[in-house]
């Protein structure tokens, strides 16, 4: 059993050489308008956006940023096939431009974007990612009227394109339950609120790469791959920063492709995949425990199961869960500069 990942160092905004209907599901993160850390890529997309930035005529550069967003979600809802998956990732972002302070909301901008490229909005997924901080809130200390709700979240946007995926032969059939999960995994990840899952810090060489990376957690990306797709499926991430989409469809036995601007990364996420089998295998193995734990747990309040999984020999909740595999993972194979390949145990 084989996975094939791709890296793709170009502009997102064509995706040309990805071919029509080809890709199952979609898991990724773009730049954040009005987010500083983001200014100076989106002006190298479009030169006007740095003189706006400048002059201070927010809202024009909010659409502005939008616009060239919205070239990678046309080519977005190209390369999906019928019935496929878009999970975006994207925080609002606060500015205070020309001395006034206000919210950009950058989830409904993009909203209306695909809606508008023929998606069906899905309900979507409020991460929370409370901080600590005491001192969070801004405005006048404790005087109103001033003071402003800190943002403490960010949204899991998901859009289908129109059409239905079926599984129709007996091995299409036997892969989808193969790669069902857990009824309490179900519980928890279809959950519209994900409280659980903390942002990452970034371990990159240099200060400037650190700057031009934003990645979330790889169980964001475990888990959206894991819901919404089925082994051997494709999975893409056309704003790939640091690979963390890569390493969750290896991990899911996924085929992948990650697209990235900047080839500064390349270097990074080679060696990150290279490296990964150890981490991965035992992240897996980690699902199994949790699952195990949880089992135990149950049947001490609530007794005997009757449903037993026939890999594993341990008890699960449904008879959906009596097929589960998860992959394991032989070696990691870079075939070329851009193309690795996943070996996966039988």
């Amino acid at each position: 059993m084989e996975t094939a990942h791709s890296l793709l160092f170009q502009d997102s905004r064509n995706l040309s050489n990805i071919d029509s209907n080809s890709v199952d599901l979609i898991v990724t993160s773009p730049p954040y308008p009005m987010i500083d850390m983001w200014d100076s890529l989106f002006a190298s997309l479009n030169a006007e956006i740095s003189n706006l930035i400048k002059a201070g005529d927010d809202g024009l550069v909010f659409e502005l940023m939008h616009k060239e967003l919205d070239k990678v979600w046309s080519e977005c809802h190209r390369v999906l096939k019928p019935g496929g998956l878009a999970c975006i990732v994207i925080g609002d972002a606060t500015r205070t431009v020309n001395g006034v302070f206000q919210l950009f909301p950058s989830h409904s901008r993009i909203t209306s974007s695909c809606l508008s490229l023929g998606f069906k909005a899905l309900p979507s997924i409020i991460w929370r990612k409370q901080s600590n901080a005491p001192n969070k809130f801004m405005g006048s200390g404790m005087l109103p009227p001033t003071a402003y709700v800190t943002l403490e979240h960010e949204y899991i946007l998901i859009f289908k394109k129109t059409g239905k995926r079926e599984f129709k032969s007996v091995d299409e059939k036997l892969n989808r339950v193969e790669s069902a999960f857990f009824w309490e995994e179900r519980n928890n990840w279809f959950s519209d609120i994900w409280m659980d899952l903390k942002g990452v810090k970034q371990n990159l060489s240099g200060g400037e790469l650190r700057s031009r990376s934003a990645a979330y957690p790889f169980e964001l990306a475990y888990r959206l791959i894991n819901m919404f797709s089925v082994k051997n499926d494709t999975v893409l991430d056309p704003f790939l920063g640091t690979g963390t989409t890569i390493l969750a469809a290896i991990a899911s036995q996924r085929n992948s492709i990650g697209v990235e601007l900047d080839p500064c990364f390349r270097n990074h996420i080679i060696k990150k995949i290279l490296s990964s089998t150890s981490l991965l295998n035992d992240y897996i193995k980690e699902r199994l425990r949790r699952h195990v734990d949880f089992i135990q747990k149950y049947i001490e309040v609530h007794g005997p199961l009757k449903y037993f999984n026939r890999n594993y020999g341990f008890p699960v909740m449904t008879r959906h869960e009596e097929k589960i595999t998860l992959p394991v993972i032989k070696r990691i194979l870079q075939k070329d500069s851009n193309i690795f390949i996943t070996e996966y145990s039988t």
